[in-house]
């Protein structure tokens, strides 16, 4: 089964290229099986159930969420409604799930959104021990895909190392920077630090470079506004076997 993961959608312009590209980038790298990031995918960040529609016409499975998911009230009631809609099972009283189980034609497969504490939410429960909690439940699916939105590398890592040989992919969102030190553990856990981002190359993280710059230089906050120019869709391609064991791991960068 090849699994693509796609790093953090960036506002109308990684959506749009996604609604334009995503079904033919899907028949050329084979992908039976499409997870993206889409906590940043609505103007202004968050995402909105008019989002969520397109990005699975176009071609989403899931989508998992991150510190912005509950920006946009509108949300809220389709995550209690919509299981291809995930947000990180980490938050102790939410709506919504950060686990799900779909069926493919490979059998079931899981995914688990969960949420990093360092430099970012402190406020949510343990994601190593929330992942103990989850696995409990798994025991009969083989394949299992973590998306870890997280800004500290160093928790990105220990979870990485915590989860090894007990599921199929561990991947970093949050940072729209991609890693490079994507690998396949001998344990057959397929792992990259982060993803990368799905957005406006002319930008700081998808944002406006002259605005973030403007707000180093003096402090004050500023409306920010999206990036321009040419858009890159970035992520990963997992090769993984009916018993769970990621076979490889490819980083994927397209313009």
């Amino acid at each position: 089964m090849n699994i693509l993961l796609i790093g953090d959608i960036v506002g109308a312009a990684g959506c749009d290229f996604l609604e334009k590209r995503l079904w033919g980038i899907r028949r050329r790298l084979a992908a039976d099986f499409v997870v993206a990031n889409g906590e940043n995918a609505s103007v202004g960040n968050g995402l909105l159930p008019t989002d969520v529609r397109r990005l699975q016409n176009a071609g989403v499975d899931v989508l998992t969420g991150g510190n912005h998911t509950f920006g946009r009230w509108e949300l809220r009631a389709l995550l209690d409604e919509d299981s291809a809609v995930l947000r990180p099972h980490n938050y102790p009283d939410a709506p919504g799930s950060g686990l799900g189980i779909y069926a493919t034609p490979f059998g079931k497969v899981a995914v688990l959104n969960l949420i990093g504490r360092t430099y970012l939410a402190t406020n949510v429960d343990c994601p190593f021990r929330t992942a103990d909690r989850m696995l409990e439940r798994l025991a009969d699916i083989p394949i299992r895909i973590v998306d870890f939105h997280a800004e500290a590398t160093s928790e990105k890592l220990a979870l990485r190392a915590y989860l090894d040989g007990r599921v199929s992919v561990v991947v970093g969102t949050h940072t729209h920077v991609q890693t490079a030190d994507e690998t396949v553990s001998p344990s057959g856990t397929a792992s990259i630090t982060d993803l990368g981002m799905t957005g406006p190359e002319d930008s700081i993280l998808g944002v406006g470079t002259q605005e973030v710059v403007e707000r180093f230089l003096t402090g004050i906050s500023v409306r920010f506004k999206p990036g321009a120019g040419e858009v890159s869709l970035c992520g990963a391609l997992v090769e993984v076997g009916e018993d769970g064991k990621a076979r490889s791991i490819e980083r994927i960068q397209i313009r």
